[in-house]
């Protein structure tokens, strides 16, 4: 399969329920893709700035001050020592490194690529991009012989669910067995809601209670889109195994893929100041609180959810339907049908709204809470 083989974007489908919810008096509540609406960090910007005279190539490895500043913010917020500069990569966003990776690694047809069941559509889209087969499985038990690169997701997207250090250590001795790369996609471990995780760290697949202290296969994927408000940067990093890291590395200097240096220069600031990260979460916190008791008095279940940007959420109809109801409140959501074939009575609600338009969907859905369902 090539570029010219994908499906059409799938967001495209979205676009009749957006007029639809854009007629509302008050106007479109856009709950459907996570996209920051908060101002960038002053201590970001004013970094970026400073940086402006970039005249010379960035090198795609990354500064010092910057791959220092991703090791420490592992062993700051994530509780993984003794990572150096051999361990950590910048990359242009995430996105592009969980499309790429299959290819980075040198997998094609025959190859299998494991991705959550509730999953972010571009897992499967890397596989198929070089003809590697994608399956959607949580059970290490059900990950195939042939599988060599296993997507974890925790915090996941859609769906909120965190996995616990068992879960993770589980799926590393899995991969390793099936001498598969695992790849785990941590962007949202800032954003804990619920016990535990309101109070301690989600783990990473890094963390020395999954790895026994051995890095070997595995690889934690990170983007500073969500905690530092930096979606247009194209700011995210890799971490792990310096055998896969320098692979990579080696390829990516090939393809070009290097991050601009005042963006590289804004992300170690941004990975030094946690003060700006706690200010974002409590945003989110507010608007998660306002939106998740309305969200369930019109009739939906919310689902997993206990950290990340997102509710997961059902009335128990297909996701269309629920998504045709939101749209005529005024309110945009995600369906289920994106994330895979295993939930299509879900849909997605992201957090990321102004506080004047999360309120404003809590009250519609109030209003409409005496609505046969």
């Amino acid at each position: 399969m090539g570029v010219a083989d994908l499906a059409d974007y799938p967001w495209d489908a979205v676009a009749p329920y957006a007029a639809r919810a854009r007629s509302h008096p008050d106007g479109l509540v856009d709950l459907s893709i996570g996209s920051p609406v908060d101002a960038t960090p002053a201590v970001v910007a004013d970094a970026l700035r400073a940086a402006t005279d970039a005249h010379a190539y960035p090198q795609t490895v990354g500064t010092p001050a910057l791959r220092a500043a991703i090791a420490n913010w592992y062993d700051r917020r994530r509780g993984v020592p003794g990572l150096t500069p051999e361990n950590v990569l910048p990359t242009v966003g995430s996105k592009e490194l969980v499309a790429l990776l299959p290819l980075l690694l040198g997998l094609g047809p025959g190859d299998v690529v494991v991705h959550p069941r509730a999953a972010y559509p571009t897992y499967e889209v890397g596989a198929r991009l070089v003809g590697a087969t994608p399956v959607a499985a949580d059970d290490p038990a059900e990950w195939p012989e042939g599988t060599r690169l296993v997507w974890v997701n925790s915090p996941g997207n859609p769906d909120g669910r965190v996995l616990d250090v068992d879960t993770l250590s589980a799926a590393v001795g899995r991969a390793r067995g099936l001498g598969a790369v695992l790849a785990s996609d941590e962007c949202y471990a800032e954003l804990g809601w619920d016990a535990p995780w309101d109070a301690e760290p989600v783990p990473s697949a890094l963390d020395p209670r999954v790895t026994g202290g051995d890095l070997r296969g595995i690889l934690s994927v990170y983007s500073l889109s969500k905690q530092s408000n930096l979606a247009g940067y194209r700011a995210a990093f890799l971490a792990g195994d310096p055998v896969v890291i320098a692979r990579l590395l080696t390829a990516r200097k090939h393809l070009g893929l290097m991050l601009p240096l005042p963006v590289q220069t804004a992300m170690t600031a941004a990975l030094d100041d946690d003060v700006h990260v706690a200010a974002q979460k409590e945003l989110y916190r507010r608007r998660r609180d306002v939106l998740r008791p309305a969200v369930e008095a019109a009739g939906f279940r919310i689902d997993a959810s206990e950290a990340g940007l997102y509710l997961w959420a059902t009335e128990g109809r297909d996701a269309w339907e629920s998504l045709g109801r939101l749209a005529d409140l005024g309110i945009l959501a995600g369906p289920g049908h994106f994330y895979g074939t295993h939930f299509p009575q879900h849909v997605r609600l992201s957090l990321t709204a102004t506080d004047e338009r999360i309120a404003a969907a809590a009250e519609r859905l109030r209003a409409a809470s005496d609505i046969s369902i």
